[in-house]
């Protein structure tokens, strides 16, 4: 039986030993929308960002993990590599990004007509893909 979806978008869960850069990066450098936080069970932490009608949760757990995701963006390994934000305003937030010092592994690139993306790379290492459409 196929799952009854209620929400248009998925929300994701980015788990971090080290909140407050990626809360500084999604919320201060991309600007997105800070809708909450609240304390996990067993001791750990969620802060919580409006994407659109996505919402992406910053969690650090109450114990320290006990492996780190393997870096190298798309090539670096299997699994969930990056995610994309669909904007209209691509090289300038690139370039943002960029000034505040993140890593720009894949600057504004049409990758067919109409279609141009960079990827930025968050302070853990998660790529992050800007879409812009014309």
């Amino acid at each position: 039986m196929p799952i009854e979806i209620t929400k248009e978008s998925i929300d994701l869960g980015l788990v971090t030993t080290n909140a407050e850069a990626l809360v500084k990066f999604y919320r201060d450098t991309l600007g997105l929308a800070q809708e909450g936080e609240m304390q996990m069970p067993g001791g750990g932490h969620m802060t919580r960002l409006k994407c659109g009608t996505t919402t992406l949760k910053i969690v650090v757990n109450g114990k320290k993990p006990k492996a780190v995701a393997a870096p190298g963006g798309i090539r670096g390994a299997t699994g969930f590599r990056y995610f994309t934000i669909s904007v209209s305003n691509l090289a300038v937030v690139t370039q943002e990004c960029q000034t505040a010092g993140y890593k720009v592994p894949v600057p504004p690139t049409e990758i067919r007509p109409g279609v141009s993306i960079s990827m930025i790379e968050d302070p853990d290492g998660n790529w992050v893909e800007l879409l812009e459409a014309s």
